[in-house]
């Protein structure tokens, strides 16, 4: 039997990690055996337990409960952790989604063990060093055998380092998850009634990353161009706890006053919300492909993007921090015709992720 450690720590990992693991389950019974190693670095019910429980993802067999601190701090944290889990489990392989500290701390680990290392999502690249999941992706593709590519870019990006061994096209985990629960969204969550939203009459933001929540002149444009959006529609922001202290602290909120904050959601609610929203302002790589997705216009608050395909086929606009460009671009969204293009697979990326690492 074919073991495998899978390691995940955030939201969007969780989202991920449930089209592959499904597809183990209910494909290779008896042939591969998954073990769920969560690092804890999103934690809490709306955060992390919704997400085990809405998506079916097996229940993690060891959770290390390790959050907050500095990046290095986490990072060694998780390191020291997870190779405890590696040589007690002695797994095949072990698998890692995306670009978070939990992400480069599962290949560190593995790597160093001589344990070969699959990538989800490998050969992304936003060309900005100064973000900490630039140099996570980069250096965990650098120790993994296979890295399974979710789009041609992703690949060629790889070919440009030098690294054409064990890499596949496979398409989006994500696509996959975005099809699958669709309609479940629609018929199980009552968010729009629950929040007194109509379809297609607000505005969904969310605000996460570093880059916005720390630099205070960032946040400051960011939440002031969110309080104009409030003065003639509805904007809903489910916020992070930590982001919803720092506009605290910056004296932001009396200004936001207009704008619907609340807690982070489950998962079938945010698609829900997401499905059926005017337009979508946030800085979340996982939320730009879904508004794509599910043919949403998409304003995104950040400099550059690893899915330029979703800029590029004119669905999403970057705007930077910009208050008067993010208020213009989410003012007047553009819908432009779809055409067929689908640069994010078939819906089949999980399949092919899990024969890959059985062959």
């Amino acid at each position: 039997m074919l073991r495998i450690i899978t390691v995940v720590g955030a939201r969007p990992q969780f989202i991920k990690a449930a089209a592959v693991s499904r597809t183990i389950s209910n494909e290779y019974t008896g042939a591969i055996k998954e073990t769920l190693v969560h690092t804890g670095q999103h934690y809490g019910p709306n955060m992390s337990q919704v997400f085990f429980d809405e998506l079916d993802i097996p229940h993690p067999k060891f959770n290390l409960k390790i959050s907050g601190g500095t990046h290095g701090a986490m990072t060694g944290r998780m390191l020291d952790a997870i190779e405890g889990v590696l040589l007690s489990e002695k797994p095949d392989w072990v698998l890692v989604y995306g670009d978070t500290n939990s992400t480069l701390a599962g290949a560190l680990a593995a790597v160093k063990l001589h344990i070969p290392v699959a990538h989800v999502e490998a050969g992304l690249r936003s060309f900005n060093m100064r973000m900490p999941e630039e140099i996570n992706r980069i250096l965990t593709d650098r120790v993994s055998r296979l890295l399974f590519c979710p789009t041609e870019l992703s690949v060629e990006n790889l070919a440009h380092e030098g690294v054409t061994k064990g890499v596949s096209l496979v398409g989006d985990v994500m696509y996959d998850v975005s099809l699958y629960y669709r309609d479940v969204a629609r018929s199980r969550s009552d968010a729009l009634d629950r929040f007194n939203l109509k379809e297609g009459e607000y505005v969904l933001a969310t605000c996460h990353r570093a880059e916005n929540t720390d630099d205070p002149d960032r946040l400051r444009e960011i939440g002031l161009a969110l309080a104009d959006l409030s003065a003639n529609q509805t904007v809903i922001l489910p916020v992070h706890p930590r982001t919803a202290k720092i506009m605290a602290d910056h004296g932001l909120l009396p200004a936001m006053r207009n704008v619907k904050l609340i807690d982070p959601l489950p998962y079938l609610d945010m698609l829900r919300l997401e499905q059926s929203a005017r337009v979508i302002v946030t800085d979340s790589g996982g939320i730009q492909k879904e508004a794509f997705f599910y043919e949403v216009p998409c304003v995104t608050m950040r400099d550059e993007t690893e899915w330029v395909e979703t800029v590029e086929l004119g669905w999403n606009v970057l705007t930077g921090a910009s208050r008067e460009r993010i208020l213009s671009a989410a003012s007047s969204p553009v819908r432009p015709p779809r055409k067929g293009s689908r640069p994010y697979g078939d819906g089949k990326a999980s399949g092919k992720i899990v024969a890959a690492l059985s062959t």
